[in-house]
């Protein structure tokens, strides 16, 4: 009768185990100072964001001021200057009004940026407010395009117009692109309606104002609802960053319970 040997199974190469271990041990080092690095940079952008929704607040309850200069405009910002309140007076060149697609509270409709004529002669687009969908807003505000000096022999009675400094809405994903030729705009890009009206773009304030509510002018060819402004700030940074300190802790948790186990496995070898 045959007797069968069972083959000793071969311990795993010790150094290979030591590497294999180091391996891990760097990885999880990394991954906890990657998901730390990471949380801490949400904990500072928590702050830029508190200190940003503060200084916005100031702005919107602090008493209207007069334009930036012309001198001024290219120091206008939107980390300075967006939801600053102004004060304006002067008179619209309603003829020059173009509407552009919008979304708000009163539903789907357009706003109404219109030329404003200052006493000095410089213009500032003012969103007058906005109106629903209704008709041929096309008929109603053709593409026309100014005079020589649209503002010298401007018609009808000034107006004085309190609202919030909003920077041109640059393009992004979440809007389609303008379409000057036909007339259909979906972002307040001042240079670009202001090129399209045929106003001198050096006498145009690069951005605009949304006027407040209930001062659109009774003479005006059309009322529009101003004081629409959404101003919103998500903050989620405290939720990412406390997310991101816990996958570190998770990473350094683990990373502890296997360095442990290895420490029992390597006394229960001996």
């Amino acid at each position: 009768m045959s007797v069968l040997h069972e083959q000793p199974v071969a311990p795993a190469h010790p150094q290979r185990s030591a590497f294999v271990r180091r391996a891990m041990a760097v990885a999880a080092l990394l991954l906890f100072v990657l998901f730390a690095g990471l949380g801490t940079w949400q904990v500072f952008r928590l702050h830029w964001k508190l200190d940003l929704i503060e200084r916005v607040d100031a702005r919107v309850h602090a008493d209207p001021v007069a334009p930036p200069l012309a001198s001024q405009w290219p120091q206008v910002s939107r980390e300075s200057d967006e939801y600053r309140r102004l004060r304006l007076s002067g008179r619209y060149l309603y003829e020059l009004t173009t509407p552009v697609q919008a979304l708000s509270d009163l539903g789907a409709g357009f706003w109404l940026l219109t030329p404003l004529c200052l006493g000095d002669g410089h213009i500032v687009l003012v969103n007058r407010g906005f109106i629903p969908s209704s008709g041929d807003i096309a008929t109603r505000y053709p593409a026309r395009k100014a005079g020589a000096n649209p503002c010298a022999a401007i018609q009808g009675a000034p107006v004085d117009v309190v609202g919030l400094l909003r920077i041109a809405e640059p393009k992004s994903g979440f809007l389609r692109d303008n379409d000057p030729v036909n007339n259909r705009w979906y972002a307040r890009e001042v240079g670009a309606i202001a090129a399209a009206r045929g106003l001198d773009l050096a006498q145009v304030a690069p951005f605009f104002v949304d006027a407040g509510k209930g001062q659109d002018p009774k003479d005006a060819p059309e009322t529009a609802v101003g004081g629409l402004t959404v101003i919103s700030f998500p903050n989620n940074h405290l939720v990412y960053a406390l997310t991101w300190y816990a996958l570190a802790l998770m990473v350094a948790a683990a990373a502890w319970w296997v360095a442990r186990y290895e420490a029992k496995r390597g006394n229960t070898d001996d």
